[in-house]
């Protein structure tokens, strides 16, 4: 007795915390925000082509959004899920969700008579408006191309994460967590072909240079078609899913594949970002092609070889950058800054309303006092908002309560 009693169980494997992987958030909000509103910001057509690609740097976002909540719910060094993490899927859904939903709703009601009154001098009719409002509250808006933009144009992504997030604890994790690293490799590539395959027909269609996917004036040749290549939540699932088997790889590393010398994540990175600088060249390709071909699939290498050189004695320069307090603070800030950037951005620079408060949009000059307010504000809705225990608190009973609701539409409640 006194034996059994003494017994430990065996060790688990602790997760170390990546700060890494959250400042590399900052890196891909900050030229988001900045693409949003560039040409507010200067006439040079070579900066606008360059600046303007945020639907390239968007990828990175669902990618990390894969690899983190497969990091914090599938097991280290073996495989499978942690069960405690889904043994509720509607509860892991309603969570994941109401991590983001706060913010959204406030955020949306305190700019909801803005948009109404946009909405308005456009001649909307009240009926298109309450549909519109609806959209945008329950975030089904990335399942119509043509309302994928209304009210706050970059929260199409919460409406795409919300039907990723939906699939995770039933669908995505527990299947994806079973695989090998030789199954994983296949899963990536299989992936990479099928979005692909999207982007090349929406290409052969729009045609594969981005002066005739969408010039920086803005006038896209096939707005419906580009909105489903961009938008549509089936795409976005599969960048996620990207994520989940490029973090699997790295955490299936055995003792031997720890001792190997990690490659420098630094190479990656610039060759992630370098892809942008394609717009400047004869292989101008569009978006699209350059998020699909290059960006993600670079990226994602560069987060397994952050994530690899983090766990190392001696992490490169990047590696200790992007970990760094300054960097992690700012990495913290790039959900509230994409949410807030764009109503911010409508004050000082859409046309019926800048004009109704300042007579005009504002100039170029403007543009620089413009991004340190998004800055400045995000940093007061993440200390006084996200990271708020009351909001916290209110968000998990919602969650607790909209999954006794939802109890047994994601698994056999049996």
């Amino acid at each position: 007795m006194a034996e059994a009693a003494k017994a430990k169980p065996a060790a688990v494997a602790k997760k170390p915390r990546l700060d890494c992987i959250d400042g590399c958030r900052f890196a891909l909000v900050f030229p988001i925000v900045v693409a949003h509103f560039a040409r507010f910001g200067t006439s040079n057509l070579t900066a606008l082509k360059l600046l303007t690609q945020e639907n390239v740097l968007v990828g990175g976002f669902f990618v990390i959004s894969g690899y983190v909540s497969a990091y914090t719910s599938t097991k280290l060094g073996a495989l499978g899920v942690e069960e405690k993490k889904v043994a509720n899927p509607e509860l892991f859904f309603w969570q994941r969700v109401m991590a983001y939903y706060p913010l959204h709703f406030v955020s949306s009601a305190i700019f909801a008579p803005m948009f109404i009154w946009v909405e308005r001098q456009f001649n909307s009719s009240w009926n298109m408006i309450a549909f519109r409002a609806m959209l945008n509250f329950t975030m089904l808006q990335a399942w119509f191309p043509k309302e994928a933009e209304i009210w706050n144009q970059p929260t199409w992504f919460l409406s795409a994460l919300t039907f990723s997030n939906l699939t995770m604890p039933t669908l995505v994790l527990p299947q994806v967590a079973q695989l090998s690293k030789s199954g994983l490799n296949k899963l990536f590539m299989a992936l990479t072909g099928i979005s692909l395959l999207q982007k090349v027909s929406y290409s052969e269609t729009a045609r594969f240079h981005s002066h005739f996917e969408h010039p920086v004036d803005g006038k896209v040749m096939h707005p419906l078609i580009w909105n489903l290549t961009r938008f549509h939540p089936f795409w976005a699932l599969m960048e996620m899913t990207m994520g989940i088997v490029a973090v699997r790889h790295v955490m299936l590393d055995t003792e031997e594949d720890k001792k190997k010398q990690p490659m420098n994540p630094l190479w990656l990175f610039v060759a992630a970002y370098s892809s942008l600088l394609l717009r400047l060249t004869q292989f101008d390709f569009n978006d699209a092609i350059i998020r699909g071909v290059l960006f993600v699939p670079l990226f994602t290498k560069f987060l397994k070889a952050m994530h690899r050189d983090a766990l190392s004695s001696s992490p490169s320069a990047i590696t200790q950058f992007f970990g760094s307090k300054p960097m992690a603070t700012l990495g913290s800030l790039a959900f509230p800054m994409f949410i807030v950037h764009g109503p911010i951005g409508q004050i000082f620079y859409k046309k019926v309303i800048a004009k109704k408060l300042w007579g005009k949009p504002m100039p170029h000059s403007f543009f620089p006092a413009y991004l340190a307010i998004c800055l400045g504000l995000s940093h007061l809705v993440n200390e006084y908002f996200v990271k708020s225990k009351k909001v916290a608190a209110i968000g998990g009973q919602v969650a607790q309560t909209l999954a006794n609701w939802t109890q047994g539409i994601l698994r056999d409640s049996a």
